[in-house]
């Protein structure tokens, strides 16, 4: 089985693109998603947010105070890096306990979702890594847009993931979503180089 890692900066569709190939039969599984679920429900990650944020950073309810975090987050690469560092373990052994499971099914490929593929090391996790590419003044536009920010807040947002172009360099396959070049060839060869089909259902 080939473990798929997908990624691109904000704005740049890798959701779009990763619900495509779900769509042609491609297990996901959604790092953004499930580290949430993670951050809500392990006991483990729940006391060490707690620790590093004080017990506001749930409310009485037990459910996450999600403006706390994210302000905390956004602040400084240095904030990111000891939140990720708290949750990312969790995230990645999940991720294999799941993709152990699909093999055992006999999926030929599994997807992971992930923005900061790189960044978090998640990449070791995976056999090959397709990058989703935008141009910036459009990925922009598309955060703003979908996120109802403004410009300073999507391009301080950017500013704490790695250069895109260090990220297609890294790459095994570059997927233009540009909003103009067509998705569905160069996701036909995508899944024809992995698995030797279009389609996996």
């Amino acid at each position: 089985m080939i473990r798929l890692g997908i990624t691109g900066g904000i704005g740049s569709g890798k959701s779009y693109v990763s619900r495509l190939l779900a769509e042609r039969g491609m297990p996901l599984y959604d790092t953004d998603s499930e580290a949430k679920r993670i951050i809500a429900a392990h006991p483990s990650v729940r006391r060490e947010l707690r620790l590093l944020l004080g017990d506001g950073v749930y409310d009485s309810g037990g459910g996450l105070n999600k403006p706390l975090l994210a302000s905390y987050l956004f602040a400084s690469e240095e904030n990111a890096r000891r939140i990720n560092s708290i949750i990312h373990p969790y995230v990645f052994e999940d991720f294999q306990r799941w993709a152990e499971v699909r093999r055992q099914e006999g999926c030929p490929l599994v997807g992971m979702e992930c923005a900061i593929l790189f960044e978090s090391g998640f990449h070791h996790g995976v056999d090959k890594v397709a990058m989703v590419y935008a141009p910036v003044g459009l990925r922009v536009r598309r955060a703003m847009e979908r996120d109802k920010a403004t410009e300073a807040q999507v391009r301080a947002r950017m500013a704490v993931q790695m250069d895109e172009e260090e990220k297609r360099l890294r790459s095994d396959f570059v997927l233009l979503n540009d909003g103009v070049s067509d998705l569905a060839p160069q996701l036909d060869s995508l899944l024809i180089s992995l698995v030797g089909r279009k389609e996996l259902v």
